[in-house]
């Protein structure tokens, strides 16, 4: 899929990320475009995984950081996202505890209205507290290395080869993360949704 870089360059829209940073050297307001374009997506990536106190501080120094080395920017990459993503992900990690407690506690609660859009088709008959409950459990005992790659996929947006640029590794490791976070992710749902039938009444039951 092209990036929303290279689509807006060919539709004569909005000049690429690689431009925009290219002028901000000579006229650093310009850096505030960029902001203004990737901020919301990455905050909501971020407050997903840390919740939004922690978020706020992760966007902020992801866009610090990236002002102060805009001037290592590649200008061969229109899109700006996987170097953005690329210094969120490291501050992630840095909350990985944060994060892993912020999954127990949903696990507890199942109190997050994020978590339910990534309920698979599969395990859409389970009500929707225990289907959160059950995906952040799951995404707690992921290593890191699959939890940033499941996520940065299928929160952060990314394609498999903005995830590999992001975290550093072939796009061959990413599919293979993926695939064994995925099979977790539904083995947990599918547990969840058969204790939830073996539990639930029948309607034969409800009417004795």
């Amino acid at each position: 899929m092209p990036s929303t870089a290279f689509r807006a360059a060919a539709s004569g829209g909005p000049e690429p990320d690689a431009a925009v940073i290219r002028r901000s050297l000579d006229e650093p307001t310009r850096f505030g475009e960029i902001f203004r374009r990737h901020a919301p997506a990455l905050h909501r990536y971020a407050a997903r995984r840390l919740g939004g106190p922690d978020a706020d501080d992760v966007v902020a120094e992801t866009f610090h950081i990236a002002f102060r080395k805009r001037h290592r920017y590649d200008p061969g990459r229109p899109d700006a996202r996987p170097w953005l993503w690329r210094i969120a992900a490291n501050l992630v990690r840095r909350h990985h505890r944060t994060e892993t407690r912020h999954y127990r506690a949903l696990a507890r609660t199942g109190v997050d209205p994020v978590l339910e859009g990534f309920a698979d088709r599969a395990a859409e008959r389970v009500d929707a507290t225990s289907l959160s409950g059950s995906l952040a459990a799951a995404l707690a005992r992921l290593s890191k290395g699959d939890r940033d790659t499941l996520l940065l996929v299928a929160w952060g947006e990314l394609t498999y080869e903005e995830t590999a640029l992001v975290l550093g590794v072939p796009v061959g490791t990413v599919r293979s993360r993926l695939h064994r976070a995925r099979k977790r992710v539904r083995a947990a749902l599918a547990a969840t949704t058969d204790a939830t039938a073996a539990t639930t009444p029948t309607k034969e039951e409800d009417h004795r």
